[in-house]
């Protein structure tokens, strides 16, 4: 059998001995395209060359690319683990060329890959070209042997492909596998396509035009090949068998999970299993690219796709967090490929844990409200399919779940209104801006680039340098002139300025030109990869380019900036230190204020750790040790023990930032880690290092802000000044500050219950003769008691209900608690009455008065609100006159 793993290392192999450069998969979340949701195919990282915006060399390369369909457009979600070939993620093979070779090669390349190094049999195969492609029609008849009636011309857009409504597009050739008579289904074009006998396996792109606006189309100058393969789909062919959950990698899933859950991959559990299987290769894979579950954007799908694994593990059997146990297997069936995955492995770990901790709290919340929203539902009703959506999009509880719930009750789901009130969800996921479809670069910049070439960073001691100006770029476009006052970017063929770039921003300064011309750059970005612009303001002359200028960064400001970035790589070690190696970096600023750091960590940092935390990173910096930096490849500083950072693709070599030295073991360094930011010369260039902050950014990430030097000094000494202004108006030492304002904490603590039993008390019969409260009266032949209570907040008003009800023994209980003009309603109904009256109908009529709507509860007992607390007795007399009725 040829496994996964031989056909991608034999694949990249093939085209790399005919001249294709390897190149890794790019992250899952584009770098360059905020509104593409996930990378869903190979050309994606190519995109800009392709449109000639970027060139590149070697012009040919080969991958093996990571893909997520999962949203917007390409969504495979509902059909995985019940379809043979869909997948939340797939593994794309592709071989590019960019204006290199074009269909000759490309078909010959494809059929020798597929019929001698795969030893396909020819008499399997059948491919499909554009109708009106009969170069491409004569070429597999030529270089393949096919006769006419295996060579099928498609005459819809199925095989032409466009990358939009403009730009670059071209005919496609698909190649198909035939799995034999016994499988139903027809070849491509035929009315019986949609069977499973004839499986796509490899599609050819021949990129040879570009679409103008209007409909007119051009032929390319240079015509370029986009191709892309099934990993999953050619394993399926070359192991015989019919179904891409067959294949080793997905046996090997799914025994595991078999072993966690004691449950067969078998019967009705089958699908269940394949589902935890793809969706653990997703899930995992877009948190090892830096994807954190949230409640929007990509961290919504993320969520999703892990709540239906859950949801599928809770079928199984599960009643505890099963996902982070099959990582390991994972790690090991794919980590040698995807060296990310190992280095996030603890992260993903802990992350999936805490997901299905909270999912698991989800469920029985869930089932609660299901309970509720079918209180009086009878058996053959369908719960109203808004409902259904809410269980779903607020609670994170599947349609499917809450159909099997109520199947067993007889009753089914509005699904009409289930699916418009989705559609109604998509249109606003539309409208926050993701899509599939690709949104033009900058083609500004990358026009610069092209004419200027990139910007030679001189590297980390220089802060000074003349350069010459190249390009300058203004109201969105190229300029030949910057004019006195007048904002802009300028790029220079080099500068000592540093470009915002992993979370340090940008260096700000003067740039004065041998002319007299003054410019004060505000800030610096990348442009276009390596393109540095200069932003700011003219304050006086004139310039253009080709003139030379002399550039000066803010030593103050950067040198403050440099000590902030270094402490947040000693932040970093200290934090995998004290709370553990799961701790991974998710996002920063480094600015000359202040550090922020994002790291994932499911849980607060107690005030323990934080101070555990701050004495490591002092340590160090008090040692004053030099810091070194090296230059080296990726894989030899990853293998050197560096930390990288997830969902970052470097390039052939990287800057290896060394501080300090082990706290415990003295001959090994503090901290390693790849980084192309500036930093301190020696570790006691940072002074001192101070926590200020400590909150949550999202579930399972956490965020310290800290500061360095001369401003966390400043603000030791503000602190210590708010200390001794608190023991002087306490009027106790320093040191029993804490504990005299517990001891009033405590005090107003016993107050507040005071003043409450007494309004309490108040309330249910306290004070006496004309003062004392009436009893319970009959309301038609039930007990009831309705009163409104001053200044008892709607928290203490069960408690009156209950001892009201016990009171009675039989009857209704009423109490309006009105605070600052505000009522808030309780009802309750003793047991004997729940038959007769329903206490959500009742305060459902009270609520309205009072100017509230709706209201909710049980039978038993039921709360609401309102802004109108003047006419509290009104909604009591509202609710009495339905008991009368």
């Amino acid at each position: 059998m040829t496994s996964l793993r031989d056909i991608r290392r034999d694949f990249l192999n093939y085209f790399h001995a005919a001249g294709h450069e390897i190149v890794s998969s790019s992250p899952l979340v584009p770098k360059d395209d905020p509104t593409l949701l996930f990378t869903n195919a190979g050309m994606v990282q190519f995109k800009n060359v392709f449109t000639g915006q970027e060139k590149r060399n070697p012009p040919r390369a080969v991958t093996t690319q990571k893909c997520v369909r999962a949203g917007g457009k390409h969504n495979d979600l509902d059909n995985v683990g019940y379809t043979a070939r869909h997948h939340t993620f797939f593994e794309m093979l592709g071989n590019f060329s960019f204006g290199d070779y074009f269909k000759e090669e490309a078909i010959s390349y494809a059929w020798n890959l597929i019929t001698k190094e795969f030893a396909l049999p020819a008499e399997k195969l059948l491919v499909t070209v554009f109708s009106e492609d009969d170069e491409a029609a004569a070429l597999w008849k030529k270089i393949a042997g096919l006769p006419d009636e295996r060579i099928i011309r498609i005459a819809t857009s199925d095989n032409f492909w466009m990358m939009g409504d403009t730009g670059p597009c071209g005919p496609c050739s698909e190649i198909f596998y035939d799995h034999g008579p016994d499988i139903a289904g027809g070849p491509p074009g035929s009315p019986d396509e949609d069977g499973d006998r004839f499986i796509e396996i490899w599609n050819l792109v021949f990129m040879q035009f570009e679409q103008k606006e209007g409909g007119t189309r051009i032929s390319l100058p240079k015509p370029s090949i986009d191709t892309g393969m099934g990993l999953e789909r050619i394993a399926a062919v070359l192991q015989g068998v019919h179904n891409n959950y067959e294949v080793d990698l997905f046996k090997a899933l799914i025994a595991s999970s078999e072993d966690v859950l004691s449950s067969k991959a078998a019967g009705e559990a089958l699908a269940s299993h394949r589902v935890i299987a793809d969706h653990l290769r997703s899930t995992s894979f877009l948190m090892a690219d830096g994807v954190t579950p949230s409640n929007e954007g990509r961290g919504y799908v993320l969520r999703r796709i892990m709540r239906r694994a859950m949801r599928h593990a809770h079928l199984l059997g599960a009643t505890e967090p099963v996902m982070h146990l099959l990582v390991p297997e994972l790690v090991n069936q794919m980590g040698d490929a995807f060296p990310e995955l190992g280095r996030a492995q603890a992260t993903i770990e802990s992350t999936l844990q805490a997901e299905e901790e909270r999912f698991q709290r989800t469920l029985g919340r869930g089932l609660a409200l299901l309970d509720e929203a079918t209180t009086g539902m009878r058996e053959g009703d369908a719960l109203a399919g808004e409902t259904a959506f809410k269980l779903y999009d607020t609670y994170g509880f599947p349609l499917d779940l809450t159909q099997d719930a109520l199947r067993a009750r007889g009753m089914s789901v509005d699904e009409d209104g289930f699916n418009a009130a989705m559609e109604k969800q998509r249109a606003s996921a539309r409208k926050a801006g993701f899509s599939s479809g690709d949104a033009a670069p900058d083609a500004v910049w990358f026009g610069v680039r092209e004419t200027a070439g990139e910007t030679e960073f001189l590297r980390y001691a220089a802060s000074e340098e003349a350069a010459t100006l190249k390009a300058i770029v203004a109201s969105g476009d190229t300029q030949d002139t910057l004019e006195e006052g007048q904002s802009g970017e300028l790029v220079f063929d080099r500068s000592p300025f540093y470009g915002e770039s992993g979370g340090q921003i940008g260096d700000t300064g003067t740039i004065t030109f041998e002319n007299g011309a003054k410019f004060v750059v505000h800030d610096v970005q990348k442009r276009a990869g390596d393109v540095f612009a200069h932003a700011g303001i003219l304050e006086s002359g004139t310039i253009k380019p080709g003139d030379t200028g002399h550039l000066s960064v803010d030593r103050t400001r950067r040198d403050r900036t440099r000590a902030n970035h270094s402490a947040t790589h000693l932040m970093h070690r200290a934090l995998r230190d004290v709370l553990g190696p799961h701790v991974s970096q998710k996002g920063s600023y480094v600015g000359p204020d202040r550090l922020r750091f994002d790291f994932s960590h499911n849980g607060a940092v107690t005030p323990d750790e934080i101070a555990r935390i701050e004495a490591d990173v002092n340590a160090v910096v008090r040692q004053n040790l030099t810091v070194e930096t090296r230059e080296m490849s990726p894989e030899d500083a990853i293998k050197a023990g560096a930390l990288a950072l997830f969902g970052e693709k470097y390039g052939d070599s990287v800057r290896v930032l060394t501080m300090g030295c082990d706290l415990s073991s003295p001959d090994k360094p503090y901290s390693v880690e790849l980084c192309g930011g500036t930093h301190v010369a020696r570790t006691g260039d940072i002074a001192l290092f101070k926590i200020v902050g400590e909150s949550s950014v999202s579930a399972g990430v956490r965020r310290i802000e800290a500061l360095t030097g001369e401003a966390a000094r400043q603000y030791l000494e503000q602190q210590a000044g708010l200390a001794k202004a608190s023991a002087d108006a306490l009027k106790v030492p320093a040191q029993d500050v804490p504990a005299r304002i517990q001891s009033l904490l405590d005090e107003r603590k016993q107050l507040e219950r005071q003043l409450a039993d007494a309004k309490k008390q108040l309330a249910m019969g306290g004070g006496s003769g004309a003062n004392a409260p009436a009893g319970p009266e009959k309301v038609g032949d039930v007990n009831f008691t309705g009163r409104v209570v001053e200044g008892v907040g709607g928290k203490d008003l069960r408690g009156l209900v209950d001892d009201a009800k016990r009171q009675m023994g039989s009857g209704i209980a009423v109490f309006i608690g009105v605070n600052d003009g505000k009522a808030a309603l309780a009802v309750g109904v003793t047991d004997d009455l729940a038959g007769r009256f329903n206490a959500v109908e009742l305060v459902k009529a009270g609520a309205p008065v009072v100017g509230g709507k709706g209201g909710g509860g049980r039978p038993d007992f039921a709360q609401a609100g309102g802004p109108d607390g003047a006419h509290a007795q009104a909604a009591i007399d509202a609710m009495k006159a339905i008991l009368a009725s």
